[in-house]
């Protein structure tokens, strides 16, 4: 069962359309004029394949855009995905190539997965202020540098169409400046300059709004935090409220059997130390119910507590009961007389990793006088 909610989970479905974007793009260079030979070749005119093989460049840098916004569980992202899975399905069949085949394929596959887990990219676009304005300043140059290129098409040479002018405008605004359009009076010249000047602007605001949110995430990694990205894909995973020496092995023993687990403690030392290993880390209140929301307690597996103070452990487990009253709940308590108040706290099994260890000592001591199996122990030690 858990196998087959992995299968068509939303990592699933991020990764299946991350493959096609990826398959997209490279069999639209290896179609751009080249000519191929397919099954449906002698039914697409060359031109068809070749434009197939342009769009279908393009369609899979617009896909790995709409990927990242699904990282982030946009509702807007999942749309553009949505409908750029068909075209490039469509692109591929266009392209009458072999090499476009598994691309037709993953997108018909990842239609229905994508659409099966609709409710986990719920979140509306939220825009910086700084992002609102690159996309402003971006769109307005353009729109600035196109109509007037066009206006006065009359004073610049290898300008006399409306595309000619949105071309002069994009290789200007970037300060590419292929030379091929060039101002013929002083007055295309002004205006050229100020293309220019607002141009290497906006794309300079546009660059770091965009540069923004990765400086963030990697600070956030130094910090021992997780990204919004990364908390939005968690799914089917185990939650370790609390961290310690009690806590270690726990860390360990999930880590070796390849299970997915995020780790909630407000030490930020311990949370930065934890991240620098490797491990998905969360700064926050064990026993909060935001910080519980926020790593997903409601796609959690099962929770472990483990915060090394019994109170605190009883807090936290009255908290995820309220939050997720099916999940499985563990904890360990330190003091071996605590075990009952924190099953009534609601936690499923109590154990006392203290008294294990001493009982499993005394048994090693005396393993050729007592014959009973170590599980018998912890049986009784779990009050079992």
């Amino acid at each position: 069962m858990v196998r087959g909610r992995r299968l068509v989970g939303v990592r699933a479905a991020v990764t299946l359309t991350t493959l096609v974007a990826v398959l997209s793009v490279i069999t639209g260079i290896a179609n751009i004029g080249v000519t191929t030979v397919g099954p449906l070749d002698p039914y697409v005119p060359e031109y068809a394949q070749r434009l197939a093989g342009f769009t279908g460049t393009l369609t899979g840098f617009l896909m790995l855009a709409a990927v990242s916004g699904l990282r982030r569980g946009l509702r807007a992202a999942w749309y553009v995905v949505l409908v750029l899975l068909p075209i490039t399905a469509a692109q591929g069949v266009l392209q009458a190539s072999q090499v476009s085949f598994p691309l037709v394929v993953l997108s018909l596959l990842a239609i229905p997965l994508v659409a099966a887990n609709y409710r986990r990219f719920s979140n509306p676009i939220g825009l910086t202020t700084t992002q609102m304005a690159a996309a402003i300043a971006l769109t307005g140059v353009q729109a600035y540098g196109t109509v007037g290129a066009y206006i006065l098409r009359e004073e610049f040479n290898g300008v006399n169409t409306m595309l000619d002018a949105f071309y002069f405008t994009i290789v200007t605004a970037t300060t590419v400046g292929y030379g091929d359009v060039a101002p013929t009076s002083q007055e295309a010249r002004l205006f050229g300059m100020s293309v220019v000047v607002f141009g290497a602007a906006s794309f300079a605001v546009a660059l770091g709004s965009l540069l923004g949110p990765a400086i963030e995430a990697r600070l956030s990694h130094a910090l021992g935090k997780m990204t919004d990205s990364q908390l939005e894909l968690l799914e089917d995973h185990v939650l370790v409220l609390g961290y310690g020496e009690l806590t270690e092995p726990i860390l360990t023993e999930l880590h070796d059997a390849g299970h997915d687990f995020v780790v909630v403690t407000d030490d930020q030392t311990h949370a930065a130390e934890l991240s620098d290993r490797g491990y998905n880390v969360f700064t926050g209140d064990p026993s909060d119910e935001e910080p519980m929301h926020r790593v997903r307690i409601e796609d959690a597996r099962a929770v472990l507590v483990a915060t090394e103070d019994d109170a605190e452990d009883a807090l936290t487990i009255l908290t995820a009961r309220e939050l997720r009253p099916d999940v499985r709940i563990v904890a360990a308590a330190t003091d071996r007389e605590n075990i009952p108040k924190l099953r009534r706290a609601g936690a499923d099994d109590v154990i006392s990793p203290a008294s294990i260890g001493g009982r499993l000592l005394v048994k090693s001591a005396f393993e050729e006088t007592e014959e009973r199996d170590t599980d018998e122990v912890l049986d009784e030690l779990a009050g079992e």
